[in-house]
């Protein structure tokens, strides 16, 4: 009767994970779709501690040890979950992403580790497969750890050194060759223990070489290759929440890194082997004219007397956490019966969907953000565009300029506004090492000062305009 349960408890688990999925398609039900996807990992949790209670004779004795661990380990994982999640600051949310997304890696590289090194039979598929998700789940770990110390500042952007593609494919065939000894049954401890260094070793020599400017794919991937392994792992355990749970977060997950990799207009292997995010050329284009700098408050008293304002926010917008003041500014504005929009870039931000999650933790409307697809035809009939932190996505040298690291990548087309203000730190480049020639447009300002300054003058420069 228990172990019937526990499958049911299964199933159910495995649907409210694909429901919860479906509805985080949407801004409008995302809450909703996290609500039922963490009801149905509440459900395998309990559920996993009814293979505790349904041990043969053998395993009896050490239930009571195993039940003990299982609770320290869920309280341990509970208590420091709900601190860091509490006290996350919003501009260090990918960083959590990425580690917590390595840490769901890491488990399945456990499971693997301890079906390994315990009693198995000669079963070869099941340790294939048993043996490939430990090798992937260490990759994921390891990549997604190195991804969280760049994100956090804790590591140089990207690392690189003559030779790294030889010395990466030698790591992967020793690991590979070393796995083959596991699946042919011949695998002592010591080659265990090199299995998973290889694979480790596999992961971080993997993200080392990626630039910043493409960590959204990176992450993205790594959430793929954590389902994945999270899948094979519930093949070799015969748990069919694990492996439907897997499937879908894999599958979801390789779906998002190509619809991302195709928004930057480059293959998967590009972002993984290039040296892109690195260029220090301007890519070969011409820069003509100046740019010009404005005043906050005269920037403001612009967009006041606007008909429509498009505002592109970027990572500098999550950097000044001025998401509140820029969702205030837009309220003064349409207070003054302007219309408003966002425009969304695929890979804007640290992580996938971050400009999202930013203007909805400041309560910013979901009808009033667009993605880039479905707003980049409005720019040239609007009179506004307000870019905040954005920098390679509004490049126009990706339609004109071939020799460009950035050549062919959708963007969103500010430099079609008939008025554009960037408010920017300082005149640097974006990660693509290439100068931005919207910033030199002819219908193009620069606010230089950190966002949250720049629009608190910004609100209170059209407070301060005379009542009509």
């Amino acid at each position: 009767m228990l172990s019937i349960l526990v499958e049911l408890s299964g199933f159910a688990a495995a649907l409210l994970f694909i429901l919860g999925l479906k509805r985080m398609s949407s801004p409008a039900t995302a809450l909703r779709g996290i609500v039922l996807a963490g009801i149905g990992m509440l459900v395998a949790v309990l559920a996993s501690f009814g293979y505790l209670a349904d041990v043969d004779e053998a395993a009896r004795p050490h239930r009571l040890e195993n039940l003990g661990l299982a609770l320290l380990a869920l309280a341990i994982g509970i208590g420091w979950a709900w601190r860091s999640g509490k006290n996350v600051a919003m501009t260090a949310m990918p960083q959590m992403v990425a580690l917590y997304n390595g840490m769901g890696g890491g488990a399945a590289a456990a499971v693997a580790a301890v079906e390994l090194t315990g009693p198995h039979g000669t079963d070869g598929l099941q340790l294939g497969v048993t043996s490939l998700g430990a090798l992937i789940g260490s990759v994921s770990l390891a990549g997604s750890l190195v991804a969280w110390a760049k994100l956090d500042g804790r590591m140089r952007s990207a690392w690189r050194f003559k030779g790294q593609s030889a010395l990466n494919a030698l790591v992967l065939l020793f690991t590979l060759g070393l796995a083959s000894a596991v699946v042919a049954g011949v695998a002592t401890p010591w080659y265990l223990g090199l299995f998973f260094a290889g694979a480790l070793a596999l992961g971080v020599l993997m993200t080392l070489p990626i630039g910043g400017a493409d960590m959204p794919v990176v992450i993205s991937l790594y959430n793929a290759f954590t389902g994945l392994a999270v899948g094979l792992e519930g093949y070799a355990l015969h748990n069919p929440a694990l492996m439907i749970a897997g499937m879908v977060v894999g599958s979801a997950g390789t779906l998002l890194t190509l619809l991302m990799a195709k928004a930057m207009n480059r293959s998967l292997a590009n972002v993984l082997f290039s040296r892109f995010g690195e260029s220090e050329s301007s890519g070969g284009g011409e820069v003509h004219g100046q740019m010009k700098a404005a005043d906050a408050a005269d920037a403001a008293v612009t967009m006041r007397y606007a008909g429509s304002v498009i505002i592109v926010p970027g990572y500098g917008l999550a950097v000044a956490q001025a998401q509140a003041k820029l969702y205030e500014f837009v309220k003064v504005l349409q207070a003054a019966d302007v219309d408003v929009k966002f425009a969304i870039h695929p890979v804007a931000g640290r992580m996938p969907g971050h400009m999202n999650v930013l203007l909805a933790e400041a309560g910013v409307p979901y009808d009033l953000i667009f993605d880039m697809e479905d707003i980049n035809d409005s720019f040239a009939s609007t009179d506004v565009a307000l870019v905040i932190g954005a920098n390679d996505v509004v490049n126009p040298v990706a339609r004109t300029d071939k020799s460009s690291p950035i050549y062919g990548m959708p963007i969103l087309n500010v430099d079609q506004a008939h008025q554009v203000y960037v408010i920017k730190r300082g005149q640097g480049k974006g990660y693509a090492g290439v100068e931005n020639l919207l910033f030199y447009g002819d219908n193009c300002s620069m606010v230089y000062g950190d966002a949250l300054a720049v629009l608190t003058a910004m609100v209170q420069a059209i407070k301060d305009l005379p009542a009509h």
